[in-house]
C-alpha cells in the first residue's frame, strides 16, 4: 500500500475520533471515509488496536517534527526554547492525542494503547514501527530536551556549558508541560519560559 493511502486512512481515523469516542469509531466507517475496503484497512493495520497505535505514533512524530521546526526558527537560543514551549502548548491545545501523550492523561474518549511494544506480525514497516514502544510523558521530556541541546550546542561547546544547556532545555520543556496541564493566561507560556531562562542565566 502506498504511504499516501496509509495517511488517508489515518486522517479518516483522526477525523472520526474528533467526532465521537474511540469506542464508537468503526473500522468499516474509517475504510469508507478513506475510500478503501475494510479488508485493505485490516491488511494495513491488523486490528483496531493497530490503527490506534499507528494514529498515536503519527501524532507523536508530528509533534516532534514541530519541535524541530521551532528549534530552527530563531537565531537567539532563548527564543528557540520559547518557541518550542509555545509549540508544545498549542499542539496540546489543538490535538487531544498530543495532550494525552504529553500528560499521560488519556480520557475515555481516546484510544489508549499500551506504551510498551506489542508483538508485531505486520509486513508493513510503518506498522512494525507503530507496534514498537510508544513514548511516555517522561520520554517526551528527554526527546525534546535532547533535540534542543543538539540544536543549540555549537560544535566544540565545552562540557560545563553543555550541562548548563541541558538544565535550561529541560526547564523550558517542563515549564511547557506544566502549562499544558494547567494553562496560564494568554501569552503566559512565552513569559514564563523567558523569565525562567533569564533567572537561570543570571
Amino acid at each position: 500500500m502506498m504511504p499516501a493511502a496509509r495517511e488517508s486512512l489515518l486522517d479518516a481515523a483522526y477525523t472520526a475520533l474528533s467526532r465521537r469516542p474511540w469506542s464508537a469509531v468503526r473500522m468499516v466507517d474509517v475504510a469508507a471515509a478513506a475510500g478503501v475496503s475494510r479488508q485493505t484497512l485490516y491488511n494495513e493495520f491488523g486490528s483496531k488496536d493497530g490503527l490506534a497505535r499507528a494514529l498515536v505514533r503519527r501524532e507523536a512524530d508530528g509533534y516532534l517534527a514541530g519541535v524541530d521546526r521551532a528549534l530552527t526558527g530563531h537565531s537567539d537560543p532563548r527564543e528557540r526554547l520559547t518557541a518550542t514551549a509555545e509549540w508544545t502548548t498549542s499542539a496540546a491545545r489543538e490535538n487531544a492525542l498530543v495532550r494525552a501523550m504529553l500528560t499521560g492523561c488519556w480520557s475515555e474518549r481516546l484510544p489508549s494503547p499500551a506504551l510498551s511494544a506489542v508483538r508485531s506480525t505486520s509486513a508493513v514497516p510503518a506498522q512494525r514501527r507503530a507496534d514498537g514502544p510508544l513514548p511516555s510523558p517522561g520520554d517526551f521530556v528527554a526527546l525534546v530536551r535532547d533535540r534542543a541541546v543538539t540544536a543549540l550546542a555549537g560544535p566544540g561547546t565545552p562540557k560545563s556549558d553543555t550541562a548548563e544547556l541541558v538544565r535550561s532545555c529541560e526547564l523550558a520543556v517542563r515549564l511547557a508541560l506544566s502549562c499544558v496541564a494547567a494553562p496560564p493566561d494568554e501569552g503566559g507560556v512565552a513569559e514564563l519560559v523567558r523569565s525562567a531562562l533569564q533567572r537561570q542565566a543570571g
